[in-house]
């Protein structure tokens, strides 16, 4: 385990070169015939691309993919597969590199709390490190898990711990303790193989860190409790053609709405709803399964009301063209699902699938990925990422007919280099930010009458699977 020395941090400050969407030449849908030419970006007419910061050394070059993001104060923390970068976006159409961490290990899934930042690792490294090197025989010695670092300083983040768990962390969800004074991390993580030292089957838990945050160095596992002693979706072989659905060994990704003490979790043929009264011990109130539809249950959301889920469908892993007539409307989707009944007997009762119906090309991945709720109260309205279906903005008060509010997209990327699209879109104080796997940080801003009572809330903290009541 590491100790707590200053790591080395690649420092970028004050303002960084930004490509400005009034200089990359942003053009009204549908203004290049039916796809948008390499690179160029395409909006509804609500929908404005103020900044990009491109991924910047060291955090650029062989092995960079942007990852997911959170936000505290006036600073956007976002992940990748080499570390994680600290964005000042006090001027939101101005974002500036506070600092860069180099500390490879994928994915860096990010959440934050307070002066504590917490980073996911999910692939097998020699030690908790940050100089760490892969180490990709499962049979020998490796680590996987949590890391938590100070950003008291944002300039100077500092690691201070490490905590290993079976199997990785794929992601995590922060979950407040209901007393206060400690945070937990339910650690989802999947992929067991009896060739992996750390992760054999049966891998049907997620793993729960307690983290007293006045002492973080005493970061610790305290439960793996089994969600699902059936074992799960035993699966369904096939292509993302023919219907493919992934067998559940645990979880992709967990989101908590803890003022109402509930939990969705995406779990890879299984979406589960979870009672999290007893944040240690949480207790699976109902599942569903869509082998129909859903070939791997990825990420969810709430409603603010708390009474519907979003569920979505990583068909084809992320890395597949499934945005075209071909796939069709209802696979690669979100699923919206209320939430009917009381207490025990809550149930998820399918309402609809929504998709984005700008059709991408053979050469473009494309599908339901990560996204949050805008604050507009009295309205169900989420701004979400599709890879290089860009962002969408969606309102699905009613969970029958959601529709369309707004859009932004790339064309295909001109540098393969560049490829993968828009990882996480996520609304933050008036705006939009996004994360790119190949592109990097940008900003968006919406103007539009459904969503403008958006722009008077403020938030201090934000993880977007740590779901707050507006």
């Amino acid at each position: 385990m590491p100790s707590t020395p200053r790591l080395g941090v690649a420092a970028a400050v004050g303002a960084a070169t930004l490509a400005l969407s009034s200089l990359a030449g942003v053009s009204p849908a549908g203004a290049q015939g039916p796809f948008p030419a390499p690179d160029e970006v395409v909006t509804s007419a609500n929908v404005t691309h103020l900044a990009n910061i491109p991924a910047t050394a060291p955090l650029a070059g062989a092995g960079s993919t942007g990852t997911d993001l959170a936000f505290t104060g006036d600073y956007a923390i976002a992940g990748n597969y080499l570390g994680f970068t600290i964005y000042d976006i006090s001027e939101p159409a101005r974002p500036a590199i506070t600092s860069q961490v180099l500390c490879p290990g994928s994915q860096n899934d990010v959440s934050v709390s307070g002066d504590l930042l917490f980073l996911s690792t999910d692939s097998r490294r020699s030690d908790a490190s940050c100089s760490s090197t892969a180490q990709n025989d499962g049979t020998k010695a490796y680590w996987e898990g949590m890391k938590i670092f100070d950003i008291s300083d944002k300039r100077n983040p500092r690691y201070i711990k490490a905590i290993e768990t079976a199997c990785g962390s794929h992601t995590h969800t922060l979950v407040p303790a209901r007393r206060g004074g400690d945070v937990y991390l339910y650690v989802s993580s999947y992929g067991p193989a009896e060739s992996l030292g750390n992760c054999k089957p049966p891998h049907d838990i997620i793993s729960i860190i307690k983290v007293p945050v006045a002492n973080p160095g005493a970061a610790a596992l305290v439960a793996t409790p089994n969600l699902f002693p059936d074992g799960g979706n035993p699966g369904v072989p096939g292509s993302i053609r023919n219907g493919m659905v992934s067998p559940t060994s645990g979880c992709h990704d967990i989101t908590v709405y803890p003022s109402k003490n509930l939990a969705a979790g995406a779990c890879m043929g299984d979406g589960v709803l979870m009672d999290i009264s007893d944040r240690e011990k949480p207790r699976v109130i109902h599942r569903v399964q869509d082998d129909a539809h859903f070939a791997f249950w990825h990420s969810a959301t709430f409603n603010n009301a708390g009474t519907k889920v979003v569920f979505t469908d990583e068909l084809g892993g992320g890395g597949a063209a499934t945005c075209n007539p071909d796939i069709g409307p209802t696979r690669g989707a979100n699923g919206i699902y209320d939430i009917t009944g009381r207490a025990d007997q809550r149930r998820l009762e399918f309402r609809s699938f929504y998709k984005i119906d700008r059709h991408q090309t053979d050469e473009e991945n494309c599908v339901a990925h990560n996204g949050s709720l805008l604050p507009v109260p009295g309205r169900d309205i989420m701004v979400q990422a599709w890879y290089m279906g860009g962002v969408q903005i969606i309102d699905f008060t009613d969970s029958t007919a959601p529709r369309e509010i707004g859009f932004f997209e790339r064309g295909p990327a001109a540098n393969d280099a560049e490829s993968g699209g828009v990882w996480s879109a996520y609304y933050y104080n008036g705006h939009i930010y996004a994360s790119d796997l190949g592109k990097g940080f940008d900003v968006l801003r919406v103007d539009d009458p459904a969503t403008d009572p958006a722009k008077s809330h403020r938030s201090e903290e934000l993880n977007v699977q740590t779901q707050g009541t507006y």
